[in-house]
């Protein structure tokens, strides 16, 4: 037990800063939302009307959730808990990677071991530090809601909605990392799963039933195949059902006995899916330091690429369902698509720009791995091997950043593709082919400036690489595409570059936001590219 402690207490010392950041951050999602409900929609009447739109426009429900009704706490959450089990999905995967799979990689695993604790016991203790931490994430979330003046049982049941969402995904985590061989694949397939789950139960709500007074709906079945998709069915503030929480701790119980079995019987710094022995001389094609960067990004960048895709063919598969979506006052429908259609859109275009700017985000997330690798290999020592032979400094960095653009465009141009295939399978004809890749256009800007942005921090201040990126990435996706949900004053959104993002209206596009954003793409690698001739690698 002794040692257990111990193990748990290094644990919490060396995430204390991340964990903090992740529950405060949670935890303040949850109380500026409600803030926000509040200030925005005090009355019942206004919340009303905005279900009515929100389930007359099931591209809205992809993003927000589940309506379960018009009072103030049922309305917070079905703004914001999607969101917030999001975060807390992501939160408990790279934990559990970072203290299992890492570990093995880094040789730590093995020292820890050597030592009284052996080999099961630091997972048991990664098992307890993953279970605190959503347990704080639960009592951050109950505490947002409540400090609000939100009902105190929806508050809980609210948190303990977020806090078993994080325990299933805790479990997925710890059960990948067995899988895979490198804690980068392992970071992959576990984040693609955390949001795919946020997508079925994007599908869910927005294939779901309306109910009879125009403020409720009854999901799809895509909801019950997702986690979050669970933690919704708690109706926190509506109804208070604790019985759904049963099945994302069923999940966890076990994902984690499966991966216990596993460690139990695989040798240390092995996986199920190992690796395949490498060839003993390069081919010829690995002669360059593009070619090499390739090499080692080939696998997340296929699964950015793949999940674009996937987004895409989400994208068109859903356009005849959600034409066919009727909200049971047929006027507030009859009235939304007359809007729309007056602007030269249709809901088919509305849902393919909504997850549009979901593949945007996925592109950014490619787009800034490739600068975290500059850093991973200059940290591990590798880049001085490489740079020791005639490669030159600007050279490898402008190959990465050559490399970064080619993905973004790679994530973005799969959407395209994804969608234009569906929507001319099924015949839908309410999106022109040219508004749809101009869309899908619209996306690249963005995401280049998370490809520059990051490799001038990498220039500039290195140890700051990895923590910086996705910082900047999470704040832009907060103020860019969730700022008007919490209430963020216009001035602070429009700082984020998803905020800037072109959005087609009918025959004309304003471009204007996208020249910008290239401009400061282009000027921030090229200060990246000016400074990396000064600096040594390997400074800090």
């Amino acid at each position: 037990m002794e040692v257990l402690l111990v193990l748990w207490g290094q644990r919490l010392r060396r995430d204390r800063w991340q964990l903090l950041s992740w529950v405060v951050a949670i935890g303040a999602f949850a109380l500026f939302a409600a803030a926000a409900v509040t200030q925005t929609y005090g009355s019942v009447v206004s919340r009303t009307e905005i279900l009515q739109v929100a389930i007359a426009t099931p591209a809205i429900l992809m993003l927000r959730g589940l309506p379960r009704g018009a009072d103030q706490g049922a309305f917070t959450f079905f703004l914001i808990y999607a969101f917030l089990a999001l975060l807390t999905g992501l939160m408990s995967t790279f934990l559990a990677v970072r203290h299992t799979r890492a570990d093995e990689e880094t040789g730590t695993a093995e020292l820890v071991a050597a030592t009284p604790a052996g080999r099961l016991l630091p997972n048991i203790a990664t098992l307890l530090h993953g279970i605190t931490a959503n347990i704080l994430v639960a009592l951050a979330v109950f505490a947002g809601f409540a400090s609000q003046g939100l009902d105190a049982q929806g508050s809980l049941t609210a948190g303990a909605a977020t806090g078993a969402v994080g325990l299933a995904f805790l479990a997925l985590g710890l059960l990948v990392a067995q899988f895979m061989p490198t804690s980068r694949g392992a970071n992959g397939v576990s984040a693609a799963l955390v949001v795919l789950a946020y997508v079925l139960r994007g599908i869910g709500d927005a294939t779901g039933t309306p109910g009879a007074d125009g403020t409720t709906m009854t999901e799809g079945s895509a909801s019950w195949f997702s986690p979050i998709g669970w933690g919704q069915q708690t109706y926190a503030f509506s109804g208070n059902r604790t019985w759904p929480l049963v099945l994302p701790v069923g999940l966890a119980v076990a994902c984690f006995a499966v991966a216990w079995l596993i460690l139990r019987t695989r040798d240390s710094g092995a996986s199920v899916w190992g690796t395949r022995p490498g060839r003993a001389a390069a081919r010829p094609g690995l002669r360059s330091p593009v070619a090499l960067a390739l090499r080692l990004q080939s696998g997340s960048i296929i699964g950015w690429g793949l999940s674009g895709l996937a987004l895409g063919l989400l994208a068109g598969s859903l356009g005849k369902a959600i034409a066919a979506v009727d909200t049971p006052d047929t006027n507030i429908t009859a009235m939304l698509r007359a809007m729309l259609q007056s602007q030269g859109t249709s809901l088919t275009q509305l849902m393919v720009s909504v997850l549009f700017s979901m593949a945007g985000v996925l592109a950014a997330a490619c787009a800034l791995q490739a600068v975290i690798r500059l850093r991973q290999e200059e940290a591990a020592g590798t880049a001085e091997l490489l740079l020791s032979a005639p490669v030159g400094r600007v050279r490898w960095l402008a190959g990465y950043l050559l490399l970064g653009a080619a993905a973004v465009v790679l994530v973005v141009g799969l959407a395209g593709v994804g969608a234009w295939a569906t929507l001319t399978g099924s015949g839908d004809t309410s999106m022109p082919a040219d508004a749809l890749w101009q869309t899908a256009l619209a996306q690249l800007p963005a995401a280049l400036i998370y490809l520059s942005v990051p490799a001038l921090v990498f220039v500039l201040w290195p140890a700051a690489t990895i923590a910086a990126s996705w910082a900047l990435l999470a704040l832009g996706v907060v103020l860019g595409i969730l700022g008007a949900m919490l209430g963020i004053d216009q001035a602070l959104r429009d700082l984020s570059p998803f905020a800037h993002t072109p959005v087609p209206h009918g025959d004309t596009t304003d471009w204007s936001g996208a020249w910008w954003m290239l401009l400061i793409a282009a000027v921030a690698a090229v200060l990246a590219v000016s400074v990396m001739r000064r600096r040594e690698v390997g400074s800090t």
